[in-house]
């Protein structure tokens, strides 16, 4: 779809943040699968339900300014995920694979981030004020999974400092 105006883009960006919303449920279920660790597949089954919650905002700002979803190729999810599985094939370690699933998950979900700003202040711009709210609160999901996950990959690296530790020990 060419975008000819600024409503254009608005749409066609705000279709883009659906599209990769409603692959999240997938791909999350998938990283969480190839991490092979219950408490990330957890987190990831958790994050999956809320990305039902994040669509259905999204589809009400689609209502508000009274426009549908365009169509989207999606490749760059795709892209993602083929890259994603090349990369963890060569991984060996445990750690290392928890700890590489959780990253490309940061990395994936910062790239929505900055979708979500874009969109929260260009809906204020606009005069959309219950749209920004609605995408602000779809931003605010997305920062709070970051500080989660964030706070999961401490846990995995001080759990394996704890654990050189205690070879150490063992050993000395």
């Amino acid at each position: 779809m060419p975008a000819r105006n600024p409503k254009e883009t608005f749409v066609l960006l705000l279709s883009h943040v659906r599209r990769s919303t409603e692959r999240a449920a997938s791909i999350f279920n998938e990283l969480g699968n190839l991490a092979e660790d219950p408490h990330i597949k957890d987190a990831l089954e958790a994050r999956a339900f809320v990305s039902q919650s994040v669509l259905d905002k999204i589809d009400q700002c689609f209502k508000l300014i009274q426009e549908k979803p365009v169509q989207l190729s999606g490749r760059l999810e795709d892209i993602f995920l083929e890259d994603f599985r090349k990369e963890l094939k060569e991984i060996q370690s445990t750690p290392a694979r928890r700890l590489f699933v959780l990253a490309k998950l940061v990395h994936l979900v910062h790239l929505q981030i900055g979708e979500y700003a874009a969109l929260t202040a260009a809906a204020d711009l606009t005069g959309n004020y219950g749209v920004g709210v609605l995408l602000e609160s779809c931003l605010a999901d997305k920062l709070a999974f970051v500080e989660r996950t964030r706070r999961i990959i401490r846990h995995i690296v001080e759990e394996r400092i704890a654990e050189r530790k205690d070879m150490e020990h063992v050993a000395a």
